[in-house]
């Protein structure tokens, strides 16, 4: 079983800057893929960003509203930490941000919320314009 506690989030003004952490339990994070949704209110959640367990694969949102170019995911396995650095926040970005695990014994990131196990409560960004 593995606990994921995100932190980081909070209250920022529109153009600002926030790092998300996520950190896991246990022993075996390097054989997880790692991923950030966020669900505003009223909407689903949605994908973010996902990295593949060995740090090497990435991808982000491709949607309208793009985090591509703002938002860097990234993962320090020896403190079993995965990030989301967000820069040039926008109003739209206000959201409850989580962060999902899964188990996997290839290098492929996954950008599917079915496809992850773990989730962490979730970490309240709010973005005031």
């Amino acid at each position: 079983q593995v606990q994921l506690v995100e932190s980081g989030g909070g209250l920022v003004q529109a153009g600002g800057s926030l790092r998300l952490s996520c950190t896991a339990s246990g022993r075996s994070f390097s054989g997880y893929a790692m991923g950030w949704f966020r669900q505003a209110p009223g909407k689903e959640r949605e994908f973010v960003a996902a990295i593949s367990r060995n740090n090497r694969g990435v991808t982000y949102a491709e949607s309208a509203d793009s985090v591509k170019g703002r938002f860097t995911i990234s993962r320090d396995n020896a403190k079993n930490t995965v990030y989301l650095e967000m820069n040039s926040l926008k109003p739209e970005d206000m959201a409850v941000y989580y962060c999902a695990g899964r188990p996997t014994t290839t290098n492929l990131y996954y950008t599917s919320e079915k496809e992850y196990i773990y989730w962490g409560q979730g970490t309240q960004v709010t973005v005031s314009s």
